[in-house]
C-alpha cells in the first residue's frame, strides 16, 4: 500500500501534460512518500492518450497507472474510476492545468495524517485584470452563496479540483455519488456533510491559466449548476 494515490482526470490535455505531471512528480519526489499516479482519460479527441503513454514510458521507475475510458462520461466519473483503482492510505486528485500549484500537496497529506478525514482547498483568486477572469470570479462567488443558501453547506469552496482524503473512510461513500459531470464536487462535499466527516478547508492561490482554453461555458454551465442544486436538494437531502 502506498502513502498516496493521486489522480489526475484528463480529458483534452495533449498541451500541458507532458509538462505538468513533470512538475508534479519533481515536488512529489522531493517529500518521503511512496506513491501512484493513476491517470484517468475520459475519451479525449487530442493525443492525450499518447502523451500519457509517453510520460509512463519516460518514468517506467515510478508507480504509474493508466485508465482510459471507452466513451466520455465525465469528470466526475472519471475521479471515481481513479478512487476505485486507488491503492493508497491517502488518495487526493488534483487538477492538471495546476491552477492551485502541486507544491499544496505535502499540506494536504499532512491534514490527513493530522486526523481530519478530508482536505479541501479554499481557492484564493489572484487578481488578474482580464474580462474573463472577472465574469468567473463573480459567478463563482455567485455560485458559494448559493451553496450555502440552497444546501447549506458551511464550506467556503465546493467545486475545487483540489481534495485529499482519507482512503478507508471515504470509498464507502463515494458510490452514493450520482453525478458523473462538474457537479459531482459539489455532491461530494454536499454527502460529506450529510456523513459529518472532519474536513480541514486550506487556503491556496489560485492562478488562472488563460493560455489554455476551458471546457467550461460560463453562462450555460452556471444555470445548469443552479438547476442541478435545485434538484439535489429537492431529491437527495430531504
Amino acid at each position: 500500500m502506498y502513502d498516496l494515490s493521486l489522480i489526475i482526470a484528463c480529458y483534452n490535455e495533449e498541451q500541458i501534460l507532458v509538462k505538468n505531471v513533470s512538475e508534479i512528480i519533481e515536488i512529489l519526489d522531493k517529500t518521503n512518500l511512496s506513491y501512484e499516479i493513476i491517470f484517468v482519460d475520459d475519451c479525449s479527441k487530442d493525443r492525450t492518450r499518447e502523451k500519457i503513454e509517453e510520460i509512463m514510458l519516460t518514468y517506467k521507475a515510478k508507480n504509474l497507472q493508466k485508465i482510459f475510458h471507452k466513451e466520455n462520461i465525465g469528470r466526475g466519473g472519471a475521479v471515481k474510476d481513479g478512487i476505485r483503482m486507488a491503492k493508497g492510505k491517502i488518495t487526493g486528485y488534483i487538477d492538471v492545468d495546476l491552477e492551485v500549484n502541486a507544491e499544496y500537496i505535502s499540506e494536504f497529506v499532512d491534514a490527513i495524517k493530522n486526523g481530519y478525514d478530508i482536505a479541501v482547498a479554499h481557492r484564493i483568486y489572484k487578481f488578474q485584470i482580464k474580462l474573463m477572469g472577472i465574469c468567473r470570479l463573480i459567478l463563482t462567488k455567485a455560485y458559494h452563496w448559493l451553496v450555502e443558501i440552497i444546501l447549506g453547506l458551511p464550506y467556503k469552496d465546493t467545486e475545487a479540483g483540489y481534495k485529499f482524503f482519507d482512503t478507508n473512510k471515504i470509498v464507502p461513500m463515494i458510490d452514493e455519488i450520482k453525478n458523473m459531470q462538474w457537479f459531482w464536487d459539489t455532491e461530494f462535499m454536499a454527502r460529506t456533510y450529510v456523513h459529518n466527516y472532519k474536513v480541514k478547508e486550506i487556503p491556496c492561490i489560485f492562478i488562472r491559466k488563460y493560455e489554455r482554453h476551458s471546457t467550461v461555458r460560463i453562462f450555460s454551465d452556471s444555470f445548469r449548476y443552479f438547476i442541478k442544486l435545485l434538484q439535489f436538494k429537492e431529491i437527495e437531502l430531504l
